[in-house]
């Protein structure tokens, strides 16, 4: 069974893009590694990781168009190594976060198993468009005929 989609209105006309980005952030819902997003400045948000036992070598951080992912990926454990209890997660994690346009990664640091990834968020340009209006009586058409318009009969 099928959802219904948010964006079916009439009166959303290319939003379909916005559907996509909830499906793929969705499927992203498994809880691990945890992570807070945090407001670091007026027009800066910072996202940190709890990756306890992952090395820099071990994360890779890429933006994809709008997303960015961040991938942990132990190396092969050094031969010889028994636990005993292991409660410390090893597994791989694959985490995305849907980016608004325009959102700037500035850099990432990794400091006592936390990784932060610092985003910038540039202040939109106010734009103000004026539109023509062009009229050939109250209530008539216009026809476009061979690339050149013509009042309605």
């Amino acid at each position: 069974m099928s959802r219904p989609s948010p964006f079916g209105s009439p009166l959303f006309l290319g939003f379909d893009h916005l559907e996509q980005m909830l499906d793929r952030v969705t499927k992203n819902a498994d809880g691990y590694p945890p992570y807070n997003i945090e407001q670091s400045g007026e027009n800066r948000l910072r996202i940190t990781l709890a990756v306890a036992g992952f090395a820099m070598d071990d994360l890779q951080i890429t933006q994809e168009d709008n997303q960015l992912v961040i991938r942990g990926r132990h190396k092969e454990e050094p031969e010889g190594r028994v636990f005993l209890h292991r409660g410390i997660a090893a597994r791989q994690f694959q985490r995305a976060f849907v980016l608004a346009e325009g959102i700037e990664v500035e850099g990432a640091w990794l400091d006592n198993g936390l990784l932060h990834v610092d985003l910038r968020r540039p202040q939109p340009e106010v734009r103000v468009k004026t539109i023509e209006i062009n009229g050939t009586g109250a209530g008539a058409t216009r026809t476009v005929v061979g690339g050149r318009a013509e009042p309605a009969r």
